[in-house]
């Protein structure tokens, strides 16, 4: 079964990698147009080392941008689902907030603080990620059975003793779900400070360097190492997952 789990994302990876490859062989594109799969070991051959700092660049800030959309997260989803009145006031804010494209958001940002090239990205990472993982854990809660904190609180139980003991073990399933979006959403944002910040840094700096010197295997590397990072935190994600919600996989019969 573990092999099979390998084996099949593997198999589709070069399945996709054939595709690519044929489609521009196929179409006669020069690789000023469209790179092709065969362009890229080269790039990362040249700019080996640029890919090293610069991809570390990233993946700290997303990192801990998602790591504070998490606390914030459940914090936040934590108030709306224990209580229905801050629910109603905080999800029309919450959904016209994420309604907001965060690429006109950037540059204010920026603006606003100036220099600070580490926060900017870490706090567009994190403003970009936390909102799933609010809604999650608010529904997880909302639809928690009322029998379940009645008979607790009879027995002198808190509202942060039914969290641990009922609430966050029945959220912990939409908690992951959601989880594994916010990490794509979190590389989202902070790739867009990255290149339109202009502060040199991280591998979306790479990307529009690329792009200034009309080095298209270069931006097209860049964007396969930054799929293959968001990956590899999905599967930490999908670890954990199995770690601490494991229970809740069903097998499926044959």
């Amino acid at each position: 079964m573990k092999l099979r789990q390998i084996l099949v994302p593997m198999a589709a990876i070069v399945i996709f990698g054939l595709v690519w490859e044929m489609l521009v062989w196929a179409n006669g594109w020069p690789d000023y147009v469209m790179a092709s799969p065969s362009d890229l070991p080269p790039a990362y051959a040249q700019y080996w080392e640029l890919f090293l700092v610069m991809g570390w660049q990233t993946l700290w800030r997303t990192v801990v941008g998602l790591v504070l959309a998490i606390v914030f997260g459940v914090l936040l989803g934590m108030i709306m689902g224990f209580s229905k009145l801050m629910r109603d006031a905080l999800y029309p804010l919450l959904v016209g907030f994420n309604a907001i494209p965060k690429a006109t958001v950037v540059p204010i940002v920026a603006l606003l603080f100036v220099g600070e090239h580490n926060f900017n990205t870490i706090l567009i990472a994190f403003m970009i990620s936390f909102f799933p993982i609010a809604v999650s854990v608010s529904i997880g809660l909302s639809t928690l059975e009322p029998e379940y904190r009645d008979i607790l609180r009879s027995l002198g139980a808190s509202q942060t003793t039914i969290f641990w003991k009922i609430a966050l073990p029945k959220t912990l399933p939409e908690f992951f779900g959601a989880l594994k979006v916010a990490v794509t959403l979190a590389f989202i944002g902070t790739n867009l400070m990255e290149i339109v910040s202009p502060h040199g840094r991280g591998l979306g700096a790479l990307f529009d360097s690329g792009k200034t010197n009309s080095d298209y295997p270069l931006m097209f590397a860049v964007l396969i190492a930054l799929a293959l990072m968001g990956i590899l935190l999905y599967y930490v994600v999908v670890a954990l997952e199995k770690i601490f919600a494991g229970w809740a996989e069903r097998t499926p019969s044959h």
